[in-house]
């Protein structure tokens, strides 16, 4: 089951989710909780759904059809942070993949810190794997810092490093953090799981030219899709990882803005490991 506002253009968001969800198995339920006005170039406006109608989205489904994953993306609202909240805790068995998209590509804004807060409070104690970018966990990891009683993060300059951001996180209540290096300046992208106790697993990509509008949805939901046919943690990373991987080297341009991830690339190529960068 996918929390996700709507993207028109196909790239990110619910649309994003359903494909790369099919494109892995699955049977992907949409729980749209806000719809947003935007193009391949950015985002020009977000409408939240009232809580109540998330809420009632959800339990319908929930009472109808059996759910082995949850992702969540794009909430839109407090309200809905704390609706969602509220649904997943009754299945706590159940694996919870939590994408916690606080802008655009373009940074547009979509979290307030209101919200930011409300996600560390309310989402992070319920989550399996987080999902965030360098600077989504940065942006997160801040807000627990500073309830730190011995935190002197008020004078510090620099930004925190990336192992002390997972720390953070993950003793706000996360099972693992998988954090992607995507936006940080290095010769080839990383991307880091950590547990309780540190790193599990570290795995290189060569970074590809261009900008991409989705790769962490479609990351965030191909984790999703492996958790919920039974892989472990640890697998299902290297899984998404790989599949994530293969949508962006075939991605394509359909319009003035970013490129999109082809979550369908294996119907246009028939050598499903001619574009495979993994072992560069």
């Amino acid at each position: 089951m996918c929390f996700s506002a709507t993207d028109p253009t196909g790239g990110a968001g619910m649309q994003a989710d359903l494909m790369t969800l099919s494109a892995l198995g699955c049977h992907p339920l949409g729980v749209v909780t806000a719809v947003t006005v935007q193009d391949t170039t950015g985002v020009e406006e977000i409408v939240p759904m009232d809580d109540d109608l998330v809420v009632d989205q959800a339990r319908v489904l929930l009472s109808d059809v059996p759910v082995s994953a949850f992702k969540i993306g794009v909430m839109g609202s407090v309200e809905n942070i704390a609706a969602i909240a509220e649904i997943i805790s009754d299945y706590p068995h159940l694996p919870v993949v939590f994408d916690p998209v606080l802008s655009s590509g373009r940074g547009d804004e979509l979290a307030d810190e209101e919200m930011v807060i409300a996600l560390q409070e309310l989402l992070l104690p319920l989550t399996t794997v987080l999902t965030p970018n360098s600077l989504e966990a940065r942006r997160l990891a801040q807000f627990g810092d500073d309830d730190d009683e011995d935190d002197e993060s008020d004078n510090r300059q620099d930004p925190l490093a990336l192992d002390e951001c997972a720390r953070l996180l993950i003793a706000a209540g996360c099972g693992h953090v998988l954090l992607t290096g995507t936006h940080e300046s290095t010769l080839r992208v990383s991307n880091v799981l950590y547990g309780h106790g540190g790193v599990i697993r570290r795995d290189e990509w060569d970074r590809l030219p261009g900008s991409y509008h989705g790769s962490g949805c479609t990351l965030a939901s191909a984790l999703a899709a492996w958790l919920a046919q039974g892989l472990d943690v640890g697998a299902a990373v290297q899984a998404a990882q790989e599949y994530t991987w293969r949508t962006l080297v075939n991605g394509f341009r359909p319009g003035m803005g970013q490129y999109l991830p082809d979550r369908f690339f294996w119907t246009r190529n028939s050598n499903m490991d001619a574009d495979d960068g993994s072992d560069d």
